[in-house]
């Protein structure tokens, strides 16, 4: 069965950066779009980035664009959340999940389309 590790997390201050990696168990990563999302305390999970089985489509939350960037290597069997500028909105645990969707050069932001989770990582961002 598919396990996905996050780590990377930290506390950090508003403007700086962390870079996210989440690690795959199988050697068929690039069957799998990767998703990243994130919940802090008292919202819901919230799609922030996520990225098509071979690479070539991504998609990132309006309040992401331009600060997070997310790539994967799939000969690593690793997906990467590089995250800049962070703010204190930014604070969260952060989830990346793999899933199967219909059409395999899509990545979806919705977390019902994603069937295995990793157990998260924190981020906090604060001065």
């Amino acid at each position: 069965q598919l396990q996905l590790v996050e780590s990377g997390g930290g506390l950090v201050q508003p403007g700086e950066s962390l870079r996210l990696s989440c690690a795959a168990s199988v050697f068929t990563l690039d069957l799998y779009a990767i998703g990243w999302f994130r919940q802090a305390p008292g919202k819901e999970r919230e799609g922030v980035s996520c990225i098509s089985s071979r690479g070539g489509s991504t998609a990132y939350v309006k309040s992401v664009k331009g600060r997070f960037t997310i790539s994967r290597n799939n000969a690593k069997n690793t997906v990467y959340l590089q995250m800049n500028n962070l703010k204190p909105d930014d604070t969260a645990v952060y989830y990346c999940a793999a899933g199967r969707p219909l059409v395999d050069t899509t990545c979806p932001l919705g977390p019902n389309s994603y069937d295995y989770w990793g157990q998260g990582a924190q981020v906090t961002v604060s001065s």
